[in-house]
């Protein structure tokens, strides 16, 4: 009986150790690999922006201002990319008054973009129209040289119309000013047509003023932080565009 009982455990300590031996063998884990996007290399850019108090941004926060939401706008495109903006523009300035800050600054021509909005105190201040005639090609020749010489490097932006603001509508002249206005921005674009030079047109944005008041800034002329935003909508594609050639 014993031997018999014997027996009996060797014969299902064999079946067990079989049974084990067939089973599959437990994987052994490997890590996911973690995979990270390539990072494009970060570059810098120099942007210059000239003219008078439509580019110094008056009655608005500085952060505000056209150039500086420009220049904004073009980081968000590539954080791995850094701008560096320079401004030389002062409420009331005329193309006389930015020629004779540019000579006396002397700023570096290594700029990779250049604005120029200029003319609306020439209109203003009642100068002959001859000046601006003269002395608006002699800008955008400095804008070139600033812009590393190359003209394809500069953006020209038309002139707003006051006439369809506040103080515009109170001078009573309003049908006067948008004449003046056009006369000054049509010479402009011209220029800038037969030079190959590009021309961005904001002044019909301004012409809502008076529909639309969130345009006007809060001393009721110069335009809004929202008016500066519409510009740059128009011209950020055409600043990518020259940055990215």
């Amino acid at each position: 009986m014993k031997k018999q009982f014997q027996v009996i455990v060797a014969f299902f300590s064999l079946l067990f150790i079989a049974s084990c031996s067939t089973e599959s063998p437990i994987p052994e884990t490997t890590p996911t690999p973690v995979i990270t996007a390539p990072q494009t290399p970060g570059k810098s850019y120099n942007y210059l922006a000239i003219g008078d108090s439509y580019t110094i941004g008056q009655s608005v926060c500085e952060t505000c201002r056209f150039p500086v939401q420009l220049s904004k706008s073009l980081g968000n495109l590539n954080s791995n990319n850094t701008y560096s903006l320079k401004i030389i523009a002062q409420t009331g300035w005329t193309t006389t008054n930015l020629i004779s800050a540019i000579n006396t600054q002397n700023p570096t021509s290594n700029y990779d973009l250049v604005t120029l909005l200029i003319g609306v105190n020439n209109q203003y201040q009642n100068k002959p129209f001859s000046l601006y005639e003269k002395e608006f090609p002699e800008l955008v020749n400095k804008a070139i040289a600033l812009a590393k010489g190359d003209k394809t490097n500069v953006i020209v932006v038309s002139i707003p119309d006051y006439a369809y603001t506040p103080f515009g509508q109170a001078s009573g002249n309003q049908t006067t000013i948008s004449t003046a206005i056009d006369q000054y921005n049509t010479f402009a674009k011209k220029y800038c047509d037969d030079n190959t030079i590009l021309f961005i047109n904001i002044t019909d944005i301004t012409r809502q003023g008076l529909t639309n008041k969130n345009l006007v800034a809060q001393d009721g002329l110069h335009p809004s932080e929202l008016a500066y935003s519409l510009f740059v909508e128009r011209i950020l594609p055409k600043a990518t565009t020259i940055l990215q050639n």
